[in-house]
């Protein structure tokens, strides 16, 4: 059972932020993945607007959490004409280097759909921190790597 605070539109996809009762908190869920539907007797939870933005909207992408940290990236030359053009977040932050690379701060709080975005950059990007989200990123390179290491059956 949830009460449904707003709807978000995010990468061509809908989402619904609401409360959710059996979990205590405040959640994102998507809507084709919503197989039933119907009103309840009790009365829905209202969650203040800045409440929301607060918890689900502060960090990356569409996952949420309190704790934001930030993702540190560096792209190499030949990348940085094409990413400093592009908005991962409200709240980036961009500079480019003397040799021509460009650096991006976003703040996330999951990871998870930043190590995917990271990853589709191959070796044109660099996390340079936090030390948890590069040794993600590494982890998930590696498994990639392992995937390719011998023939296809």
């Amino acid at each position: 059972m949830v009460s449904p605070q707003r709807l978000v539109h995010y990468r061509d996809n809908w989402y619904m932020d609401a409360w959710c009762h059996s979990r205590n908190g405040l959640r994102s869920f998507a809507l084709d993945a919503i197989l039933d539907a119907g009103p309840e007797k009790e009365e829905a939870i209202q969650i203040p607007d800045e409440d929301l933005d607060r918890e689900l909207g502060a960090g990356y992408g569409i996952f949420s959490g309190e704790q934001v940290r930030t993702a540190v990236l560096r792209f190499t030359p030949e990348m940085a004409r094409w990413v400093s053009r592009e908005k991962w977040h409200r709240l980036q932050k961009g500079s480019f280097g003397a040799d021509g690379s460009y650096t991006l701060e976003v703040p996330y709080s999951a990871e998870r759909e930043l190590v995917m975005d990271i990853m589709r950059f191959g070796p044109e990007v660099e996390v340079l921190g936090p030390r948890e989200l590069r040794e993600s990123v590494s982890a998930a390179l590696k498994k990639a790597v392992g995937a390719y290491s011998s023939e296809i059956r």
